[in-house]
């Protein structure tokens, strides 16, 4: 299951506008990231309430450390992580992009709330959820795609930086990195959060706002 975002009311401000009045904003994730998952599901709860637009789009956490000098368990999981990414690309290369979120819900669906370590797994179930063919679980392996992935990649990452990650989002000529929050915000929280994030980021001088994390993401 995916998770499921707030109804249209009739008084929020995302719910009357129209697919042109909408802003869109561009959202870099690698599904295996826990933070990401947090903002993404909170990008969903705005899009609700907030007239935007939302395009995801794939980043690479093991492109963006590759030639990098990594702990010897960093590193494993990094070679892991080009499975799910891969698997996304060709899916959106062969198959459309809609598939590109649909396969990132299955697939962070089983690795955050389901806390599923098992990549493979990940990857034959969700592909096995959205209806395509279970062939598309080799391409995990495959440099078939990889150009388009670090394409994707670059259109996000070349606007904020190599020290920075995931979760990143454009809006309005503006690129961002985070924010990094948890738990989720619901419905017009989430709107404000957006609000506020919006009035900072929108400014060409701003470049960062940070404190120590307190506590791990949380999936409710």
């Amino acid at each position: 299951m995916t998770a499921t975002p707030t109804l249209h009311t009739s008084d929020t401000p995302g719910a009357n506008a129209s697919a042109q009045q909408r802003v869109a904003v561009d959202f870099w994730f690698d599904p295996i990231c826990p933070w990401a998952w947090v903002t993404s599901r909170w990008v969903m709860e705005v899009e609700q309430v907030r007239p935007i637009h939302v395009r995801w789009r794939v980043m690479s956490l093991a492109y963006l450390n590759s030639g990098r000098e990594l702990a010897e368990d960093y590193q494993r999981r990094m070679d892991a992580a080009w499975g799910p990414v891969r698997v996304i690309t060709a899916a959106k290369e062969l198959h459309g992009e809609q598939y590109v979120k649909r396969l990132y819900d299955a697939m962070g669906t089983r690795l955050h709330p389901g806390g599923d370590e098992d990549l493979d797994r990940v990857i034959v179930e969700s592909l096995a959820e959205v209806r395509l063919p279970g062939e598309l679980a080799q391409q995990a392996a495959s440099t078939d795609y990889d150009e388009a992935l670090k394409e994707s990649h670059h259109a996000g990452m070349d606007q904020v930086g190599t020290d920075v990650g995931t979760p990143t989002i454009a809006v309005e000529g503006s690129a961002f990195f985070g924010p990094v929050i948890t738990p989720t915000p619901r419905g017009e929280e989430a709107g404000r959060l957006w609000d506020g994030v919006r009035g900072v980021t929108a400014y060409d001088g701003f470049f960062e706002l940070k404190r120590s994390r307190t506590r791990s993401p949380s999936f409710d």
